[in-house]
């Protein structure tokens, strides 16, 4: 079984069992001021494991199971046997990541709380655009040809999140998006440098510097 099936059925078990249990939801979401004065860390990891709703985790799933298979794949082309390891690492390691600027903001704030994998599905996405730039991808159900090359979509995800971040309401963390994003490309740049034989940074620019060359 892939690593990324496996991530998939533990969160709607998990997510399941919470949607019919108040209890399984209150003890693993992420709520600041418990990890700050209680010291729960475990909330950074498990409030990845519960969502909101059934269209909640539908689309965090959904996202990450078109990414998530071509990424583990290219984990194990970059790294040899260990990148399924260092995939499953970066996935887990990106849901403490990703939140702790949210962490920081809101150590005593006791009307906060967060749930959901939306964190670390950014960093897998954006994974999947570091390995390869310019394969063309968008937002789900967009024809083919609205579809643009994966670094544009990044920077427009990155330029729409901070904003949407600094308009604040809603229920939507945007900053563990824009963390866990930058999170994943941090996380291939430095296990690349020490852990594969490819450079993926040169490897990553060198693609964006045909493009343009191409382009003008």
């Amino acid at each position: 079984m892939s690593i990324t099936l496996f991530i998939i059925i533990i969160t709607c078990l998990i997510s399941f069992a919470g949607f019919n249990n108040q209890k399984v939801i209150d003890d693993l979401i992420f709520f600041p001021p418990a990890v700050a004065n209680q010291n729960q860390y475990y909330r950074f990891f498990t409030c990845g494991f519960i969502h909101a709703n059934y269209m909640h985790l539908g689309f965090n799933m959904y996202s990450f199971y078109i990414f998530g298979g071509a990424v583990e794949q290219q984990f194990l082309a970059a790294f040899g046997d260990k990148g399924k390891w260092l995939y499953l690492l970066m996935y887990i390691s990106s849901l403490f990541f990703c939140l702790i600027p949210t962490y920081s903001k809101n150590k005593e704030n006791y009307h906060y709380q967060s749930l959901g994998a939306s964190g670390a599905v950014s960093a897998v996405v954006f994974a999947y655009i570091f390995f390869d730039p310019l394969r063309r991808i968008g937002l789900v159900f967009l024809p083919q040809n609205f579809m643009i090359p994966g670094f544009v979509f990044g920077l427009l995800y990155l330029i729409i999140s901070s904003y949407m971040d600094k308009k604040g309401g809603g229920n939507i963390n945007h900053s563990a998006h824009i963390f866990g994003a930058l999170y994943g490309i941090s996380f291939l740049i430095v296990t690349g440098s020490f852990l594969s034989n490819y450079n993926l940074l040169q490897d990553f620019t060198q693609k964006l510097h045909s493009f343009f060359s191409n382009l003008f």
